[in-house]
Parts: structure tokens; sequence; C-alpha cells
């Protein structure tokens, strides 16, 4: 579905719920906006579900715009689900998960009813999709974690979660890129740089995510560093 969103820019809805398929069909799909080098062509925003295109008004008019986006949408779906599954690059990222490094581990385990290393095993056998960055660069949102793990945001965000930090928020799991302020349940810590401004995200839209989980000698030998967590 296509439709205005406002005068430079058009939604492109792919379906209504999320779907582990629809993070590579929006990637393989932006990638063929970006190959049809369509001149009044400003900006693409990959989401959930969604991708925003954003046009030049001066060059073309919405009526082009929504004809040229629908050939292309319409030659996107001849691939098949195949195709689809295949793209994305496989990371695997190491956790040294522990209260230590994870202060919301032993209270989710609590909650939900699960030991400590019940809960590092469910989050860490599944294997995730990247459907949307966002939030902060380099921030990327997987999906989905084990239903019997999933809890929702703290009521109160933090005021910094150091680099690294792993949580979960609802059915989807993330590692903070940077410090910053969040409200996800923190459950561990990943010593590997995931943004910087040269080389941008290493993670992207469509890609899959396996974690591994690794001890805290491996965790301060592979560079992380335990900072502590600025509670609200």
């Amino acid at each position: 579905m296509l439709e205005p969103v406002s005068e430079d820019a058009v939604l492109i809805t792919l379906a209504e719920a999320i779907d582990d398929a629809l993070p590579a069909r929006i990637t393989r799909l932006t990638q063929s906006l970006h190959d049809a080098n369509l001149p009044w062509l400003r900006d693409l925003v990959p989401s959930y579900t969604t991708l925003l295109v954003v046009y030049d008004p001066v060059r073309v008019d919405f009526r082009e715009v929504t004809s040229r986006l629908r050939a292309i949408v319409k030659a996107d779906n001849t691939q098949t689900e195949r195709t689809v599954q295949a793209t994305g690059d496989l990371v695997e990222l190491p956790v040294y998960y522990s209260v230590e490094s994870g202060p919301d581990l032993a209270a989710l385990a609590a909650e939900t009813g699960l030991s400590t290393a019940e809960v590092i095993a469910r989050h860490s056998a599944l294997e995730y999709r990247v459907h949307a960055l966002g939030f902060a660069p380099g921030f990327a949102f997987m999906g989905e974690v084990d239903p019997t793990i999933a809890q929702p945001r703290k009521p109160t965000p933090r005021k910094r979660v150091p680099a690294g930090s792993v949580g979960i928020a609802n059915r989807q799991t993330a590692v903070y890129p940077q410090a910053s302020p969040g409200g996800w349940q923190i459950i561990g810590r990943c010593p590997v740089r995931l943004f910087d401004p040269q080389h941008l995200s290493r993670l992207k839209a469509g890609d899959r995510v396996r974690f591994r989980a690794i001890s805290r000698e491996d965790f301060l030998a592979a560079g992380g560093e335990l900072t502590e967590i600025c509670e609200p």
C-alpha cells in the first residue's frame, strides 16, 4: 500500500505485522530504489513494516512518484520467499551475561520464574533478525525473543546505559551501541563496538544475529568495560 504522508514523502506499507522475512525484503526494496537512480529521490527510511520514500516535489509530482514506486514494488514482489530469507549477514555477538554486567538479569529471572542460567540460555539460543535501526545511531531493534523471557521496558528510564549493554523490551532485544539514557531490561554486555562515525553501523536491517555467552575474563580480554549504569 502506498500513501502520502507529507508534500514530499510517500509511505510504502508492506505488511501489518512484524515478520522475520520483512527486514530482508525491505532492505532489498531499498536497494532496488537506490539502483533505479531516480533523480528526484532524496531519502529512504526503512522501519519494521514500512519504507518511507522522500522525494523532491519541485522535480516530480505525486502521481509520477507513486507510479514508479508501484512498478518497483511489483517487480520486488515477484522475488521468491527463498530469496528474501537468504539475504542478510549472519553476525555473532559475544555477551558477558551476569548480574555484574546485566543489572536486570536477576529481577527478570524472578519475574519469569526462571533461573538466571535459563534466561541466558533462552536469550542466546535463538537467531534474531534486525528489523530496524533507530533511537540512536547503530541501535538495532532485533526480534523476537522467546516469549517466556519477554519483559516490558522499565517504567522509569535510566540516566545512562553503558555502550554494549544487551537489553530486552517486550519481544525485542538490542545492544546499546553508545552510552545513552534507556529503559530496556539489561541482562548482559557485549564487548564489540557496533557503531563509529567512520565505519557506521556494524548491523543493518535484514541481518541475522546470534548471541554467544562468554566469561568475564573473555569479555575483558576483548576490550569490554564494566562501567556502572546510572539509575534514575
